[in-house]
């Protein structure tokens, strides 16, 4: 009587990572890294002189104070009263919407209509095999209407008198 040998975690979790998944997750991750620097360049090279053209062109300057009087250290720090920096809120926003608006309409949206012409394809596939079985289908209905045609006449198949 032989024992089944229940794999060791160190087999299991190479199969975990050899599953197409995860090295996909992995790829999306490394590229999204990646990006998020192009966007970020996007924000600080075009937004925030779009921006500068109004007011400032760093962002993280707009700010509002809470209460009391807000005193900033030179190192940026606040140093009294409460400080709300909506600036680098909006900057964040901003690489945000970019993101998902350069995600959406550079690869979600050919992606859905790729899928949706391939979908297309696949229906019209299918309907022509439906067509053709349709087809099939009265051709066998003719044969059958013939046969019965002609056992009724005495002519086919089952006219015999042996046959009833």
């Amino acid at each position: 009587m032989s024992e089944k040998k229940e794999p060791s975690a160190w087999d299991g979790f190479k199969a975990f990572l050899t599953r197409g998944n995860v090295v996909d997750l992995a790829v999306a991750v490394v590229i999204g890294a990646a990006f998020t620097s192009v966007v970020n360049s996007v924000v600080k090279g075009v937004i925030n002189p779009l921006i500068g053209a109004i007011g400032t062109q760093n962002l993280d300057s707009y700010s509002s104070c809470l209460k009391g009087p807000c005193e900033k250290a030179a190192d940026g720090t606040v140093t009294s009263g409460v400080m709300i920096l909506w600036g680098s809120v909006l900057g964040a926003a901003l690489s945000f919407v970019i993101t998902a608006a350069v995600v959406y309409f550079l690869m979600v949206l050919p992606m859905a209509k790729y899928l949706a012409r391939v979908e297309a394809r696949r229906k019209a596939k299918e309907g022509t095999q439906e067509v053709i079985e349709v087809t099939e289908l009265e051709v066998l209905k003719e044969i059958r209407d013939t046969l019965l045609a002609q056992r009724a006449q005495g002519q086919g198949p089952g006219s015999g008198p042996d046959e009833r």
